[in-house]
């Protein structure tokens, strides 16, 4: 969801500083970067180990709370041709989840902002015991979904969510945002969805399973 759909990662890499240096720390854009993809649950430990005295699940909800503020008074930024792309994918009959390590009740929040049925089935952190990078978020959504895993695309923007991609067997399409996906095993890696169809999905899909994905 973050960086991939919608354009929310500068909102937490804010509220993240802002969450450091009332503690005294200090934390930069570098610092905020590694972050991006991680489980909540270990961001908020690092957040702890850089001075934030507080528990780690308190982190979690507090960051929770302060970037739906900013999503309820900014608004939400979906990313280039990510809605468009759903909506075909969906008049094409292809079933669809969102798979976020962000808390369920901030997915749904975005969710509820698309003006269609966008996804069939959401799995968010909260909602698997191991998280990314590990495939059990991937293989949960393709249970719930009824599909075969190695049928499936992931579409993610971090190494972390390129990882869990992978190791799940889908087919793994990286669209990076604001780091790098390079050499990280992608079976593609694309600019951005901006113009994109379900028709290059099945593509996509199609040629990795000849074994000429590029």
């Amino acid at each position: 969801m973050d960086g991939t759909l919608v354009d929310t990662e500068p909102y937490w890499i804010a509220v993240e500083t802002e969450l450091v240096e009332s503690y005294g720390g200090t934390w930069t854009p570098e610092d905020g970067l590694q972050l991006v993809g991680n489980a909540l649950i270990d961001s908020a430990k690092i957040l702890r180990a850089a001075g934030v005295d507080m528990e780690p699940e308190a982190i979690v909800q507090l960051l929770t709370d302060r970037v739906s503020e900013r999503l309820r008074v900014e608004g939400v930024p979906f990313r280039p041709g990510a809605r468009e792309l759903l909506a075909d994918l969906r008049a094409a009959g292809i079933p669809t989840a969102l798979v976020t390590m962000s808390l369920r009740r901030m997915a749904l929040d975005v969710v509820s902002l698309i003006d269609f049925p966008a996804f069939d089935v959401v799995v968010a952190g909260d909602d698997v015991e191991r998280p990314k990078p590990h495939p059990d978020p991937y293989l949960t959504a393709a249970t719930q979904l009824g599909v075969d895993i190695a049928d499936a695309v992931v579409i993610e923007d971090s190494p972390t969510g390129l990882a869990a991609g992978l190791a799940s067997g889908a087919t793994t399409l990286g669209v990076p945002h604001i780091v790098a996906l390079d050499d990280l095993g992608a079976h593609e890696l694309w600019p951005t969805l901006d113009g994109r169809t379900a028709a290059d999905i099945s593509d996509l899909r199609t040629r990795v399973g000849a074994g000429v994905a590029r």
